[in-house]
């Protein structure tokens, strides 16, 4: 009895001493896929019947257009529009500002809403009719107003037929110094997830690595291994997660978030965190009050029981017998 009440005890004063339960969340870090662009088919092989029209970099294979020029230059390239199909395709074409979503992916603004680098480029046509089997080349120029900043400013030439949209990300950098940092902030853990925003405050793409440890009162009980995150744009924010389905049931800790990119940029977060197994306390606690209850009404009735002992009717009337006194009824 002794040992389960020192046990509960314990537990008790631990839960109290950390403080209030994480808040279990569901959530989980996801990115949307990145910049994909349809397969194109090389000149020598035969249109396969069912593929679906394709824009992409001209002039050969190349994952995205990169120009780079200083202000007030005039840049120019080339997109690339297959049409597979046994008839003429329509292609709609527009320029746009690309960004990172609050979530990571990436992403381009909508037709009014570009104000960057899809303000600066200038399409041949902004609607292409390609024959069938045919591979249309585009011409576009991107324009670097005179005062533009240095760096990278991201932009994309979007492709849409009917409901059907893709797009060919235009990597533009204006000459001139450039600057790598990162920020991690907001870092925070509710339940069995890590909470942490992380913010590109330099003027040029970063690929950031991302490592995540924490520490308890015992010792190390985090660890992951460092893994690359999807690019973040210049002057962007994303809000990411990290599970952390084995996280300790009961302990107090400190968790640090840490991320590094191409050109010595490097950046590092903490966040204080406790575990508490309210439900194991709850009913500890539960049991310890059941217990102390029975033991607190077997003492009243022991000391009910000892007292009428004590007071009770005399001893020949407890027996059934009567002393003779000699004294007159």
């Amino acid at each position: 009895m002794r040992s389960l009440l020192a046990v509960v005890a314990a537990v008790a004063a631990l839960a109290c001493a950390l403080g209030a339960p994480a808040r279990a969340v569901d959530a989980a870090w996801a990115v949307e896929p990145a910049w994909t662009a349809d397969a194109a088919w090389p000149a020598d092989a035969a249109w396969p019947a069912d593929a679906a029209w394709a824009v992409e970099p001209g002039g050969g294979s190349r994952p995205y257009v990169y120009l780079e020029g200083a202000p007030g230059a005039v840049l120019e390239d080339k997109l690339s529009v297959t049409n597979p199909g046994a008839k003429p395709l329509t292609v709609s074409l527009r320029p746009a500002d690309a960004y990172n979503t609050p979530s990571g992916s990436l992403a381009v603004r909508g037709a009014r809403q570009s104000k960057g680098a899809g303000t600066w480029i200038t399409l041949a046509s902004d609607r292409v009719t390609v024959p069938p089997r045919t591979r249309a080349e585009i011409p576009f120029s991107v324009t670097v107003p005179p005062g533009a900043l240095p760096g990278d400013h991201p932009g994309a030439v979007m492709a849409a037929v009917g409901e059907r949209e893709a797009s060919v990300r235009i990597h533009l950098r204006v000459s001139g110094p450039t600057l790598a940092a990162l920020t991690v902030e907001d870092v925070r853990v509710l339940g069995g997830v890590i909470h942490f925003t992380l913010v590109n405050r330099g003027n040029s793409a970063l690929t950031p690595r991302l490592t995540v440890r924490a520490d308890g009162l015992f010792g190390q009980v985090l660890r992951r291994a460092p893994r690359t995150l999807p690019e973040l744009l210049p002057a962007q924010r994303v809000t990411l997660t990290e599970k952390w389905p084995d996280h300790p049931a009961l302990d107090s800790v400190k968790v640090h978030v840490g991320a590094t990119a191409a050109g010595d940029a490097r950046a590092e977060a903490s966040a204080s965190a406790t575990f508490v197994p309210w439900g194991t306390v709850a009913g500890a606690a539960a049991a310890l009050l059941a217990v102390s209850g029975g033991t607190a009404l077997w003492c009243v009735r022991l000391r009910r029981s000892r007292g009428r002992t004590a007071d009770g009717p005399p001893a020949e009337q407890a027996d059934g017998k009567r002393e003779l006194t000699g004294a007159a009824r």
